[in-house]
């Protein structure tokens, strides 16, 4: 994963994630997509490792605007990389989700 802005910052680093880890954070966040009512919610993609990535979605019209954030040195607020992604329409995130859970259900 490379995060790369302006050229002045660069982050570099090879994450590894378990098929069960990906199956599911893909679970956890379809079954806030799947709520009638669009509010902001927060998922953790790697629960329990020293080096949490969290994605946080707010809602946006019809939509949701995401928030990931990675602490390579542990759940340290000094030290992290915070990528923000405009808007994705709420169907549109759904059918996504729902394709990488199917992809990775065992």
């Amino acid at each position: 994963m490379t995060a790369d802005w302006c050229s002045w910052l660069r982050a570099d680093f090879t994450a590894y994630l378990t098929i069960g880890e990906i199956e599911d954070f893909a679970a956890r966040v379809l079954s806030h997509l799947r709520t009638p009512s669009s509010r902001r919610f927060s998922a953790a993609v790697t629960p329990g490792r020293n080096n949490p990535l969290t994605l946080k979605a707010e809602p946006v019209q019809g939509g949701h605007a995401f928030f990931v954030r990675l602490t390579p040195n542990g759940d340290d607020g000094a030290c992290h990389l915070q990528m923000e992604i405009d808007p994705i329409d709420a169907t549109e995130l759904r059918e996504m989700f729902d394709a990488l859970h199917a992809s990775v259900v065992l």
